[in-house]
């Protein structure tokens, strides 16, 4: 009997430490769905403009690859493609990192810029729990971004409310 007590703790200490080996740890992945969402912008260059943002991300399932655009409208309107990369922080958030091209023109300025240039777009979105909302925030730096000048880079900040679909 006395051997018995022993083999039963033996047998579950072994099986409680097999089972723990096989959990993996949880992790976060990068948050699934794509949005369309508006919002202001401010211009931060050539003088304060304030204008609007339509925003939309196409999230690549299963990869931290997206696809976004956003029209930036002010004195003048730009469309901003990018690719970005996306690193989850939590469950219902991500950062994000993109690159892409500026597409503006005419002779006034639009929040980034008058001139088709090269552009990074660090940002964040969260995803309120339980809902279809998303809360984004990001910043738009253009290169080499106007005609006149000598060029010069332009900076814009935006934020908004999108829906999740």
């Amino acid at each position: 009997m006395k051997h018995l007590s022993y083999l039963v703790t033996a047998l579950a200490t072994g099986a409680v430490l097999s089972v723990a080996m096989t959990i993996q740890p949880a992790q976060a992945q990068v948050a699934y769905g794509s949005y369309i969402g508006v919002g202001p912008t401010v211009g931060l260059t050539d003088g304060i403009q304030v204008g609007g943002v339509v925003a939309a991300r196409y999230k690549l399932l299963e990869s931290p690859i997206s696809f976004r655009a956003q029209a930036l409208i002010g004195r003048n309107t730009a469309i901003v493609p990018t690719v970005s990369y996306d690193i989850p922080l939590n469950w219902q958030t991500d950062a994000y990192l993109g690159a892409g091209l500026v597409l503006a023109g005419g002779d006034t300025a639009s929040p980034v810029g008058n001139k088709i240039s090269f552009a990074l777009q660090p940002g964040i979105d969260y995803v309120v729990p339980n809902s279809q909302t998303v809360i984004f925030g990001n910043a738009i730096i253009a290169f080499d971004a106007y005609r006149e000048g000598g060029g010069g880079a332009a900076i814009s900040v935006q934020g908004g409310v999108g829906y999740k679909f």
